[in-house]
């Protein structure tokens, strides 16, 4: 939706993998009212320009590729189905119906830039790991002109990968960051879990959140995915709106939770064994409206999980990614964020970042150059982790 000025950047992507053996698929949409808002149908017409262009160049290159128009006025999305989450189903059923169960496909998006051997990576990635049917990629994005993008994407960025490392460090199974532009996965994965859900925004994360309850996902690719950092609007939340949001100075959407919150979830699923013979209190309490409404979801997981294996299965699909989110928002301490980075960092920095974080840091008050390190040495740490829990999981297959 309106990428007429990245179609170039990403054909070039495509045309310099050193993979040849893909076809590509390109979803060009909008909502059909935009046609008649005054106000948007600059995207309308963007959109067009991007469907001429790829019509005149697709027989330029030697991979195949197919162009779902839902854009034009005849075509576009209706009110009720639209939005970057049908544009994506639309594109996985259309894919999933022509392919081979064995397929790979790798989510793309048009304003992100890819290595060379992106494709040849993934590729092997799924030889290699037969066991593994999707991959969450790492991402990094570049810093540009814009010292108020950067200064909001660096920000995002450090909450990002700090709820990351916190998932990690208490060994949870949706330990994954959801970026759209950032996945691969074996088409026979996507028909067992029903395809992708339309949402208007998080399609992704629903997406890798159904995977980890089917069969578990991989975190670790040796390459990165480098998506462009701009203030957009065109979804309803994810990277784009929290930089808008970021920009005027309001994070709280985006905190960065304290580390004993992310405790009290690992104390919970430790619980585990003595919750499958009996209700007692639980770190997390304070997310059920009563004690009855507790006491309820744990006899029902016991009465349909007659094992400890199975039930212990069934208390982490239903405490999943998006309850966790819930009790860390339920739970959280508006205005705390720079005690509760400066404690991780305390903790698990070194003498460098130890050096920037002193009793007066503020993340509002600091540098690009500062947000940078921050955000850089937190993307090492990441780095590690993914990499050490890919192959003790990959020597254990």
């Amino acid at each position: 939706m309106d990428e007429f000025e990245n179609l170039e950047k990403i054909f070039l992507n495509l045309n310099k993998q050193n993979f040849s053996n893909f076809s590509v698929y390109f979803c060009i949409n909008q909502p059909k009212s935009w046609w008649d808002k005054e106000e948007q149908i600059h995207i309308c017409n963007n959109n067009l320009k991007s469907i001429d262009f790829i019509n005149k160049i697709k027989n330029n290159y030697k991979f195949q590729i197919h162009l779902i128009d839902r854009s034009s006025k005849e075509k576009a999305w209706s009110e009720k189905n639209q939005g970057v989450g049908w544009a994506r189903k639309t594109l996985m059923d259309y894919i999933s119906n022509i392919s081979n169960e064995n397929d790979i496909i790798i989510s793309l998006d048009a304003d992100t830039q890819y290595d060379s051997n992106y494709f040849q990576l993934i590729s092997e990635y799924f030889q290699k790991n037969t066991s593994i049917d999707c991959i969450s990629i790492p991402y990094y994005h570049p810093l540009n002109t814009d010292d108020n993008a950067n200064k909001a994407i660096l920000r995002y960025e450090i909450y990002m990968r700090y709820y990351l490392l916190n998932l990690f460090r208490i060994n949870n199974p949706y330990s994954f960051s959801a970026l759209g532009s950032a996945i691969a996965f074996r088409i026979s994965s996507l028909n067992k879990i029903g395809g992708f859900s339309p949402k208007k925004s998080g399609e992704d994360f629903y997406f890798l959140q159904k995977m980890v309850k089917y069969k578990g996902i991989g975190i670790w690719l040796n390459s990165k995915v480098y998506p462009e950092a701009r203030f957009s609007n065109r979804v309803f939340f994810g990277t784009g709106p929290a930089m808008i949001k970021g920009n005027t100075g309001d994070w709280n959407s985006y905190p960065i939770y304290s580390m004993t919150l992310f405790d009290k979830i690992k104390e919970f699923f430790n619980l585990a064994p003595t919750l499958f013979k009996n209700n007692i209190e639980t770190p997390l309490d304070s997310f059920f409206k009563s004690i009855e409404e507790r006491n309820q979801l744990f006899d029902k997981l016991r009465k349909n999980n007659k094992d400890i294996e199975h039930f212990v299965k069934a208390l982490y699909d239903y405490f999943d990614g998006l309850r966790i989110l819930q009790f860390l928002k339920q739970n959280n301490e508006i205005g705390n964020d720079n005690i509760n980075l400066q404690l991780f960092l305390r903790q698990y920095g070194n003498t460098e970042i130890n050096d920037l974080i002193k009793d007066n840091f503020k993340l509002e008050n600091s540098s690009i150059i500062e947000l940078n390190e921050i955000r850089d040495y937190l993307c090492k740490l990441e780095d590690l982790k993914r990499k050490e829990i890919f192959y003790s999981t990959w020597k254990t297959n």
